[in-house]
């Protein structure tokens, strides 16, 4: 992935939510409501904006894949290997990831690219069965990509002591399909383009910036310590420490020179962000 020919891999298919504050049970993930309309069809739209409420939100993702015949040893060879690690997302929802060649996940997918990354968007709930959780599969590539790089640390700015070190770089995952387990009852397998959005560069890549100064907070300052860090077709990324939270728009937005109109309506309604720049206090 040296090249920039599409936000998305080769394979294509309202509110705040993030580890600190999950989506109160299924419902919560999408403004229709039910997954499926009264004609008894899946809604594969709205399916994918579920799903990548659950994607967006995410800070860290379960890594599995495809253990390589040299290591582990015995007979684990061809075995799924399981690993955390921390994500991000380019604007049109492909997820990218820091990873050092050292480390067994990398070596595994120089030798099998092939993927899975689960996402859970079911911390804080009394019966997490009954929560959101998503699975992405694809392959997993290295990305030298500057926006990769640059949303990446934008969401972990720690991470920047560590791609410093000549083993780390960005990967970007190629999305083949995805799995959403929206609660009991309520699955769904999507394409990529049911799950991705479209992002065109360089627009979106120049219109991010435009959307933080749109919502008064050029300096990317929200209140209580959380800070700005990103803007995309689905909402804006905020981060605090390690915490990450989701300012969802209430719908997608197409391009980003359409962003400032739903902005007001949003810093309205959330009470997260002020259009003075100033805190909210809640």
């Amino acid at each position: 992935m040296s090249s920039d020919t599409s936000t998305r891999g080769p394979a294509r298919g309202t509110g705040i939510a993030g580890e600190t504050s999950p989506p109160q049970g299924a419902e919560a993930l999408s403004p229709q409501g039910a997954e499926t309309p009264d004609d008894g069809k899946p809604d594969h739209g709205s399916s994918g904006l579920a799903a990548r409420r659950v994607l967006r939100a995410a800070g860290r993702a379960t890594l599995t894949t495809v253990q390589r015949p040299a290591g582990g040893g015995g007979d684990s060879a061809g075995t799924p290997y399981p690993s955390l690690v921390l994500c991000a997302f380019d604007h049109d929802g492909t997820p990218l990831l820091c990873l050092s060649t050292l480390a067994d996940h990398t070596r595994n997918l120089a030798a099998d690219s092939r993927a899975g990354l689960l996402f859970d968007g079911t911390a804080g709930l009394d019966q997490p069965l009954a929560g959101p959780r998503l699975s992405v599969l694809g392959r997993v590539a290295r990305s030298d990509i500057p926006r990769h790089r640059a949303r990446f640390l934008a969401r972990h700015p720690d991470a920047a002591t560590y791609l410093g070190f000549g083993d780390f770089a960005i990967y970007a995952m190629a999305v083949e399909r995805a799995h959403l387990v929206a609660g009991f009852g309520r699955v769904h397998w999507l394409t990529a383009d049911d799950l991705l959005v479209p992002a065109p560069q360089p627009a979106w890549e120049q219109g991010e910036a435009a959307v933080l100064t749109a919502a008064g907070i050029p300096e990317g300052q929200a209140e209580d310590g959380w800070t700005v860090t990103g803007a995309d077709p689905d909402g804006l990324d905020l981060r605090r420490g390690a915490h990450h939270r989701r300012a969802d728009f209430p719908h997608p937005a197409a391009d980003p020179g359409g962003l400032s109109l739903l902005l007001p309506d949003l810093l309205s309604k959330e009470g997260i962000l002020r259009t003075d720049g100033e805190a909210s206090g809640g």
